[in-house]
């Protein structure tokens, strides 16, 4: 079938041992508050620069191998007028696309949240499908407290994620499913554990019930870290947590786990994905990066808004996207910050 065989030839350019998932996919409300991190108003185009800067910083495709992009972005233009999705793919990163529409608190279940966007999804996707894109993400968010999050609201994610998963395999777009537990918080590393645990369990439990086949999907998982108003934890010890949790609830037939950042560090994320990568080098999976602000946010300082500076931007993601490709490799060492 046509559908199966798009799914397994964006499989085949998405997943390659040291290249990974640049996201650059944020929100409005996300957006904005970057740009006014450097003072800079956003407007259309300011978005555009940004993101048409990223989609042709030269040799990026060496460590890139897809891109999430919010869908305002699917129509925008380089600054050579080429569409973004295309000057993407031109370097061999696959164009994809957010499809989820944001959070809203889940009914009758204090401190539990859900994601919107499933009316309409499959329409979507077509559109989009035309436009260039080849896979999708959608995003679920876990909070830890007391009660939170419970297990309906576990549940009711899981569902969530698998629902919009099979209708992306229908559609011939790659799901990249993302439950996110997130680091907000002053819960020990074995808590997070704990519901990162529970959480995936879940989901794939919900994967399977509704048919999604496991070989043509990504999983977007966090890391297993304390929260951030506990302490920080050694990489090592980020690293035996998460790769506990993954052998205890991810099958081996998904062929990529891409970690995102979660609030980490640019510096902090490679350390903790080069450790993983070391102490689990026979991993079953792909152990990649769907990375945003860990990857972008050096290249957003340097940018500052300036037209001149856009040469250094580009060069500071470069330089992200490269220490993450060795970090890959389990080749990454913390001197390399100042080469």
């Amino acid at each position: 079938m046509q559908y199966l065989s798009d799914l397994e030839n964006t499989i085949n350019d998405m997943v390659q041992k040291g290249r990974g998932v640049l996201a650059a996919d944020e929100s409005s409300p996300t957006i904005a508050k970057r740009l006014k991190a450097i003072n800079l108003e956003s407007t259309e185009e300011n978005r555009r620069t940004l993101r048409s800067l990223l989609v042709t910083t030269p040799g990026l495709g060496e460590y890139i191998s897809g891109i999430i992009l919010f869908e305002e972005t699917l129509d925008q233009k380089t600054d050579d007028g080429s569409g973004i999705p295309q000057a993407a793919w031109a370097q061999n990163i696959v164009p994809g696309i957010k499809v989820d529409k944001g959070k809203i608190p889940l009914a009758l279940s204090a401190g539990d949240l859900i994601t919107q966007g499933l009316d309409g999804l499959a329409e979507r996707l077509q559109t989009y499908k035309q436009k260039g894109a080849r896979f999708a993400k959608w995003r679920e968010v876990y909070n830890i407290d007391h009660h939170a999050p419970t297990r309906h609201g576990i549940e009711a994610n899981a569902e969530m994620l698998a629902r919009y998963a099979a209708v992306c395999q229908a559609e011939g777009l790659v799901p990249i499913v993302e439950p996110e537990v997130l680091m907000d918080g002053d819960h020990d590393i074995d808590r997070h554990a704990e519901v990162t645990e529970a959480v995936q369990h879940a989901v794939f439990n919900a994967l399977q019930r509704h048919h999604v086949v496991p070989e043509l999907m990504i999983l977007k998982p966090n890391m297993v870290l304390p929260g951030k108003d506990n302490r920080r934890a050694p990489a090592e010890e980020v690293a035996e947590a998460t790769i506990r949790v993954l052998k205890r609830t991810v099958p081996a037939a998904v062929p990529s786990i891409n970690f995102l950042s979660g609030g980490q560090g640019p510096e902090e994320a490679t350390e903790n994905l080069n450790a993983i990568n070391q102490h689990y080098p026979h991993a079953p999976w792909n152990l990649s990066i769907s990375y945003g602000r860990a990857l972008q946010q050096p290249a957003l300082h340097a940018w500052s808004g300036k037209a001149d500076n856009i040469p250094a931007a580009q060069q500071a993601l470069l330089k992200r996207a490269r220490l993450n490709h060795l970090a890959m490799l389990g080749e990454y060492r913390p001197e390399m910050e100042n080469e």
